[in-house]
């Protein structure tokens, strides 16, 4: 007589299902935070994107400062970064329905209110309002008749948590919006 063989799984067939079982939930749970960091990245494009387009029609309604020579305009030449500049202070009228103000006091109210959504929106965000036809680099050329651009970006984290140390040569806006023609 035969000795009676139970069916059943190896020691090796189980070790084998428990590996791919593993490889399954690494590559998943990596296909994940994936997706969060580009959903994440996405939602602070999205946000630079609304905050350079409110930007501009604030300029485009202020219209007495953009026509003023760019020397005197409030707007041109600002540079904000989160990460290096003090919390922006409130100018001295905010500018609401009960404060009515001057287009001066309006071109700082709405510069004001840019830096503090800066601030809210983007981590290490950076701004840059100039004349420029490059386009590209956060430099800009202020050439005359140059088309006004604004300039959004913002600095990423380390894995860790601590902030992405930027290289220079790299380092480019995140949004870029040009007024048309370099007039308002």
């Amino acid at each position: 007589m035969h000795p009676c063989k139970s069916p059943g799984f190896t020691l090796i067939e189980v070790l084998v299902a428990v590996l791919v079982l593993a490889l399954g939930l690494v590559g998943g749970t990596a296909l994940q935070l994936t997706a969060l960091r580009t959903r994440h990245q996405s939602a602070l494009l999205s946000g630079a994107v609304q905050l350079a387009a409110g930007m501009a029609d604030k300029m485009r309604a202020n219209s007495v400062q953009m026509s003023r020579p760019d020397a005197d305009n409030p707007y041109l030449n600002l540079r904000y970064d989160v990460a290096a500049d003090a919390e922006p202070a409130p100018p001295a009228q905010l500018c609401f329905a009960a404060q009515p103000c001057d287009s001066a006091q309006l071109a700082g109210a709405d510069i004001y209110e840019l830096k503090q959504q800066l601030r809210k929106t983007l981590p290490g965000g950076r701004l840059v309002i100039c004349r420029d036809t490059k386009g590209l680099g956060w430099d800009c050329d202020s050439a005359p008749g140059a088309p006004i651009v604004i300039k959004l970006g913002w600095r990423g984290k380390n894995p860790d948590g601590t902030p992405l140390r930027l290289d220079p040569l790299q380092d480019t806006p995140g949004v870029t919006v040009a007024l048309a023609g370099g007039t308002i």
